[in-house]
Parts: structure tokens; C-alpha cells; sequence
């Protein structure tokens, strides 16, 4: 079960039951159960806050996992500042609902067990949002 929730944001999340769809295919893909995963929209500085408290870092970033995972099941929050996710979509050139996609798989990918810190893993986990955000646009074609 996915769920959504805001803080210090007044984004808006639509297509909940869409991504919820998404991300149980995903799992399943990946031989994996979707257990309680929690998105959790934000800011910069609430990210930042997160980043600094829990992980020692001084940065922003567009999000953070907190794996829970237990076995197969996949369990996990991911805070995702839209902020972020906003100034990526422009520095990229790609259009804001689909970078925000491609955090939220990224997240997902990051508690399936995908790393992303040798170039190696960074181009493993590229290839593997790739794959599921155009395995999405088979699940839900453009209307």
C-alpha cells in the first residue's frame, strides 16, 4: 500500500491510483512485494532539515529513502522535494510530471536494492528508470 502525504508544500499529487498501480507492477517485476510505502512531498528546506538530522549531510537533494524492507516485501518512506524536482525538470529540459516519476521509481528502485553511487550503479539505476517510466506509458497511455 502506497501512501501520500505533504509537508511544507502546497503541491498536489494527482494520479494516486495510477502510480499506486505502477509501483505494485514494478515490484512485482522485480520478484518483490509493495508493502507500506510512504511518498512524502516536501520542500527544499524540509529535505534539507531530513538531510542534515538523520544523514549528516548539508545539501539539498530531491529525495531521500528510508529503507524498511523486510524480506520481499518492500517497506519504505521516500521524501521528495518538489522544489527539486521542479529545478531538475528544467535543468534536464523534461516536463515536471515526469521527472517527479522518475524520483518516485528511483525511491522505489533504491528499496528493491539499487544503489547509485559507483558510476556503474548510476547507470544500472538510469537504465532501470528508463525502463519502468516506459513500462508506465504501456500500463496508462497518453489520452
Amino acid at each position: 500500500m502506497v501512501n501520500y502525504f505533504f509537508e511544507d508544500t502546497d503541491f498536489v499529487f494527482k494520479g494516486c491510483r495510477e502510480c499506486n498501480a505502477w509501483l505494485k507492477a514494478v515490484a512485482e517485476s522485480e520478484i518483490k512485494k509493495l508493502g507500506a510505502v510512504n511518498i512524502i512531498f516536501c520542500s527544499d528546506n524540509y529535505i534539507l532539515d531530513i538531510n542534515q538530522k538523520y544523514l549528516q549531510h548539508d545539501y539539498f537533494t530531491d529525495i531521500i529513502t528510508f529503507d524498511y524492507c523486510e524480506g520481499k516485501v518492500l517497506s519504505g518512506d521516500l521524501f521528495i522535494s518538489v522544489d527539486s524536482v521542479r529545478e531538475n525538470s528544467v535543468t534536464y529540459k523534461t516536463e515536471f510530471s515526469q521527472e517527479l516519476l522518475r524520483v518516485i521509481v528511483h525511491g522505489l528502485l533504491h528499496l528493491i536494492g539499487y544503489d547509485d553511487h559507483s558510476p556503474e550503479e548510476q547507470k544500472q539505476m538510469r537504465t532501470k528508470e528508463n525502463y519502468y517510466l516506459s513500462f508506465r506509458e504501456q500500463l496508462f497511455p497518453a489520452r
